[in-house]
């Protein structure tokens, strides 16, 4: 069985470049240069302190945008947006769908589409469980996916981008249906004053957890830094993987910021 190259180039917060099989993705892009405050309502708002490590005019052509979700400025930035008018496929919640047009393909939790061109494995992409913050919070802060991505030869199973979410159910079910091999853990442990001691991503306790149900080969921290309200930076989540399973702690691998890596798919 022929295995295809991985490589995953961290650009900065959640926005990586995955390379594989002449394929290009990108997930959730924030181009914007930092200084910016954005407002995520409900009197939620957050600066934006760290640029992308690669400008949205060096990337290249992209063939999809996977895009957890639109409606928030550190996921979709009016850079990041005007990106997507170039890109002929983009996948995203169904609400995220509607409003962005341009043949946007909204998909469900659980819904799956594939992504075809000559001479290229196929991909299927399966839409995976988000709740971006506590219970009953969904009609507030709206509608987020995840991707879980297979591709003819994958030796330790599916690529999976969490997107924004706390640890909840749906999110563990993942674990117990799709085999995961990579994992691009969305962290932060996002909170805001005027919502208290409220969570709306994920923490790196919880991520441990949910990477001792997974098992994956690797676990890659993104959607960390760059941005006032993610609370948990990177000495926080490597203490928490310290602090875990030894095939939990082996599994975290941090890449550098707008470098190319390869992932042992």
């Amino acid at each position: 069985m022929n295995t295809e190259p991985l490589r995953i180039t961290h650009i900065g917060g959640p926005t990586t470049l995955i390379e594989v099989g002449g394929w290009r993705l990108l997930t959730d892009p924030t181009f914007d240069p930092p200084g910016r405050r954005y407002t995520f309502g409900w009197g939620t708002s957050s600066r934006k302190t760290t640029g992308p490590a690669i400008p949205a005019a060096d990337l290249g052509p992209i063939d999809a945008v996977l895009l957890t979700h639109d409606h928030h400025g550190d996921n979709l930035d009016d850079a990041g947006r005007a990106l997507l008018t170039d890109v002929d496929t983009v996948l995203t919640t169904t609400s995220g769908a509607r409003r962005l047009g341009h043949d946007a393909h909204g998909l469900r939790a659980w819904e799956t589409t594939r992504l075809e061109h000559p001479g290229r494995p196929t991909i299927e992409v399966t839409a995976t469980p988000c709740r971006h913050g506590p219970p009953l919070s969904t009609p507030i802060v709206g509608d987020v996916v995840g991707f879980a991505m297979r591709w003819a030869g994958q030796q330790h199973g599916a690529l999976w981008i969490t997107g924004d979410t706390v640890l909840h159910r749906g999110v563990r079910h993942v674990a117990t249906r799709i085999p995961v091999g990579t994992v691009l853990l969305h962290l932060g442990g996002v909170r805001f004053p005027s919502t208290g001691p409220l969570r709306y991503s994920m923490t790196a306790r919880r991520a441990a957890q949910l990477c001792a149900a997974l098992r994956p080969q690797t676990a890659i921290p993104v959607h960390y830094e760059g941005w006032q309200h993610f609370q948990e930076p990177r000495d926080v989540i490597e203490r928490a993987f310290a602090a875990a399973p030894p095939a939990v702690r082996d599994s975290i691998r941090w890449l550098p910021l707008g470098q190319p890596t390869t992932i042992s798919a």
